[in-house]
C-alpha cells in the first residue's frame, strides 16, 4: 500500500476515475426516479467533494466504489453506494427541500 495520501497516490485516483463514473450514474438514476427531470444542482451537490467527505476522504470514498465495481460489477457497486452514500443522500435531500433549494 502506498504512503501516499489518497488523492496523490496513481492507483487509488486510477480507481477514484471510475468510482466516481459510477457514483455520478447511481445519483443520475436516482434524481431521475423521483424527479422524473433532471437537477443538475442537485446532483452537483450528491457528489460534491463536500459530500463525500461526509463519509471520508473524498478521493478514497470514489476509490472504493471503483474497486467494488472491479470486483462486483455494477449490481455490487451501487449496493455499496446505497449502504453508505444512500442514507446521507437522503438526508442532504430533505435539508435541501426543506431550506426551498429543490422540490
Amino acid at each position: 500500500m502506498s504512503k501516499l495520501p489518497p488523492d496523490q497516490d496513481p492507483r487509488v485516483r486510477a480507481e477514484a476515475w471510475v468510482g466516481d463514473a459510477i457514483l455520478a450514474l447511481y445519483v443520475r438514476e436516482w434524481i431521475l426516479s423521483f424527479r422524473k427531470e433532471i437537477d443538475g444542482k442537485l446532483f452537483m451537490e450528491l457528489t460534491s467533494n463536500d459530500f463525500l467527505r461526509l463519509v471520508g476522504n473524498a478521493t478514497g470514498v470514489e476509490a472504493q466504489i471503483g474497486r467494488v465495481f472491479k470486483s462486483d460489477g455494477l449490481e455490487g457497486a451501487y449496493a455499496w453506494i446505497g449502504q453508505h452514500l444512500r442514507p446521507r443522500m437522503e438526508e442532504r435531500l430533505h435539508v435541501m427541500r426543506r431550506r426551498g433549494e429543490t422540490c
